[in-house]
Order: C-alpha cells, then sequence, then structure tokens
C-alpha cells in the first residue's frame, strides 16, 4: 500500500433497473461518468487514465462507452473480477494516483444483465470454478440450483451448523436491507418487507433460503473520479472525502483446504483484506461509522460481520438480533439497501458502493444520512476469487 493520499473528486450513479428495462450497457455508462464529472464541475479532457469494469461484455465496451464522452487519446483499461469488477477498477484507479503516474483518473462500473440466475458463458473451456464446484459438490451437493445460490446458501448452512443461527436471522437481514433501500431512490426495490414475509417468500433451499433472501440481477452504472491533493488544489476542487487504505486479496490455501463452504466463498480473504486495512489506517473495526458490504445474498452480510470483524466468531445472530446493523446500533451497514434491495449489476457494484460512502461522509445521503459519519468501509466480492476493502474518511 502507498501512503500517497488519493481524494475522491466526484461521483456518480444512475437508478438501478430490472434487465429489460434499462438502456443500453454504453448509455448508462456514459450517464453516470457525466454525473461524476459534474458532481466535481471538472472536464473530462483533465482525465488522465480509465479503469472500465463490466463482466458480461465484449472486449473494449469501456472504450464504447467512453468514447461519448470524449475521444481524448486516453488509456482505457476493462477490468473483469467477476462480482468485486467495479471496486478492482476503483484498486487499479487508487494505484495509479497513489504512485504519481497521474493525478486524476476515472473509475467507471456497468452492467448489461439478462434475467435469470448466474451462468457461465463458455461451456467449451475449463472453468474457473471448476475447483469451488468439486468441493461444493463435496460439501453440500445440491447441483441442482444455481451455482451461486448453493455456493453462499451452503455457507449460511455452514454458519447455522457451527454456532445455532437461526433462518429468521438471514431474513432479518433481508428485510433490515428492504428499509434502508426504500430511503434510496437510486435502489431497484424500495418496497418494505417483514422478517416474516422473507420467510414466507418461495423457497429455494429448504430450511436455508428463501426467494426474497437473494438478490436480483440488475443493469446499472456507477464512477468515480480520484485526484491527488496537488491536483485538488490546482483546479480548485472541493474534495471532502479520502480513499484511507485500500487492500485486494484473492484466495488462499484455506479456501480449499478448510473444508467449509465459508472459506470457499471468502471469508479469510475478507478477513485478510479488512485487517490489512484496519492495520494501514491505524484502527479498528469498533472506529468504523458506516459500512458497505457484499450482501449478495442474506448469508453473505451475515457471515461478512464476522469476516470484517465487526462482530466475534459466531456474534452475528446476536449482532442482528440487537440491531447493531441498523441506524441507532453499532454499525449502519448497507444504508443503501445493499445488493438485496439496491440491486446488484455486478461490474458497477464497487463502484456504487464507493458512490454511497462518499455521499455518507460528505454528509450528503439525505434520508439515509448516517449521523456524524466520519470512517466508511467498503467491502467488495467476486467469487474466483478476488476481495477489494477500501476505507474511506471524511477530510
Amino acid at each position: 500500500m502507498s501512503s500517497s493520499r488519493v481524494l475522491v473528486a466526484g461521483v456518480g450513479m444512475i437508478p438501478f433497473a430490472k434487465p429489460g428495462a434499462s438502456e443500453p450497457y454504453d448509455a448508462m455508462a456514459a450517464k453516470a461518468t457525466r454525473l461524476a464529472l459534474s458532481d466535481c464541475a471538472l472536464d473530462y479532457g483533465r482525465v488522465q487514465q480509465a479503469y472500465a469494469g463490466y463482466v458480461y461484455g465484449d472486449s473494449t465496451s469501456g472504450q464504447k462507452a467512453l468514447y461519448q464522452i470524449g475521444m481524448t487519446g486516453i488509456p482505457i483499461i476493462n477490468v473483469n473480477n467477476n462480482c468485486s469488477t467495479g471496486s478492482t477498477a476503483l484498486f487499479l484507479a487508487r494505484q495509479a494516483v497513489a504512485s504519481g503516474a497521474v493525478d486524476c483518473v476515472l473509475a467507471l462500473g456497468f452492467e448489461q444483465m439478462k434475467p435469470g440466475a448466474l451462468e457461465m458463458q463458455f461451456g467449451d473451456r475449463p472453468s474457473p470454478f471448476a475447483d469451488f464446484e468439486a468441493l461444493a459438490d463435496q460439501l453440500v451437493g445440491m447441483n441442482e440450483i444455481p451455482l451461486a445460490l448453493r455456493y453462499f446458501g451452503g455457507a449460511g448452512l455452514s454458519h447455522m451448523r457451527k454456532y445455532g443461527t437461526p433462518l429468521s436471522a438471514f431474513a432479518a437481514v433481508r428485510a433490515k436491507a428492504s428499509r434502508h433501500a426504500a430511503r434510496n431512490p437510486l435502489a431497484v426495490f424500495r418496497n418494505e418487507v417483514s422478517t416474516e414475509e422473507v420467510l414466507a417468500s418461495p423457497v429455494l433451499w429448504p430450511g436455508v433460503m428463501t426467494r426474497l433472501m437473494a438478490c436480483p440481477p440488475t443493469c446499472g452504472a456507477a464512477a468515480a473520479i480520484l485526484v491527488s491533493p496537488e491536483f485538488a488544489r490546482r483546479h480548485d476542487l472541493d474534495c471532502k472525502v479520502e480513499i484511507a487504505a485500500q487492500a485486494m486479496t484473492t484466495d488462499g490455501e484455506s479456501t480449499f483446504e478448510a473444508g467449509d463452504m465459508m472459506q470457499l466463498v471468502g471469508f479469510d480473504l475478507s478477513r485478510r483484506a479488512a485487517r490489512q486495512v484496519y492495520e494501514a489506517a491505524g484502527i479498528g473495526p469498533e472506529d468504523l461509522d458506516v459500512v458497505e458490504l457484499h450482501d449478495c445474498f442474506a448469508h453473505n452480510e451475515l457471515v461478512s460481520y464476522e469476516a470484517l470483524d465487526l462482530c466475534g466468531d459466531g456474534e452475528a445472530g446476536k449482532m442482528i438480533a440487537d440491531g447493531d446493523n441498523s441506524y441507532g446500533g453499532r454499525y449502519v451497514t448497507n444504508p443503501s439497501g445493499g445488493l438485496l434491495s439496491k440491486g446488484h449489476p455486478l461490474g458497477a457494484t464497487g463502484l456504487a458502493q464507493c458512490y454511497e460512502l462518499t455521499h455518507q461522509l460528505r454528509g450528503t445521503a439525505d434520508r439515509r444520512q448516517v449521523p456524524g459519519a466520519r470512517l466508511g468501509l467498503q467491502h467488495n466480492l467476486g467469487l474466483g476469487g478476488a476481495c477489494v476493502v477500501t476505507l474511506y474518511q471524511a477530510v
């Protein structure tokens, strides 16, 4: 990690939408980019590099989107890292500024998704999930259900068996997400649901998951402009948020050797990334005010509380029961509504989290505002695997 300072100058995000209800990917991406540039009153001609993240799209889709903003000849790097794609683009953009290579970089994420569960696109070559599939077959079977549902449902089942966590705890996470999303005009699902309604929704895996515990396929785009302090001074930019620390991790031996579905979906790589960030920033998790974490399923939000050290191992159920994951509790997790209610357009998710935390630390989150928020943590996870954890602070 570099100690060089990196500021968030501008952020932009469009409302997320269901598949078939959105504009094409390039139009969404261009709109989010224009919003980020407008947010800091900066001309695109000042941007020196761009990192464009997406999962489902042909190569150089980033160029297709950004050429609408301006054909300035800058490097445009296309990024694909599954569900952590957007935060990987952010990670690369931050590194470019922190290293001193450039002073102003765009990180962009977008996705135009199809209805239904995620699936592999290339069946004529080795799958990057082959090892994950083999272990999931051993640990939980259930290969008749979609890949992601089996992995994260299996992680929740592991937590239930280890710690006696009730199914209602996962339902309460989803209900909390809906209450938060009701305050977010950019969320795709804004209707509030109760814990009981979540439990009563159609069963996807008996005793483990109902439909409302899974995030929906979504289309959308989000963007961020990162700059050096010198660039901000030269161009009179009012930057109120800084990236205080950031770490990216990939799978270690425990992912497969632990024989645990929680490890298979990234518990250890999330914990390693978070602890690297805490150490680099000289803080502890108790210092955080607001957290945007990767709740692709309610099960992963609960497991991530422990992976990020927001509570001790086995204590996530109590944290939820005590209300320590929402307003008035120890932390506000996913004030945006998270992936469960805001939506999860894969390439855009990491930048949407950046958008939310930037507004929280600026004090401009409107009805979602966490009072006095000064430190915000972002956790974005992609199976296969990669995890990016980013700490933002108000300056």
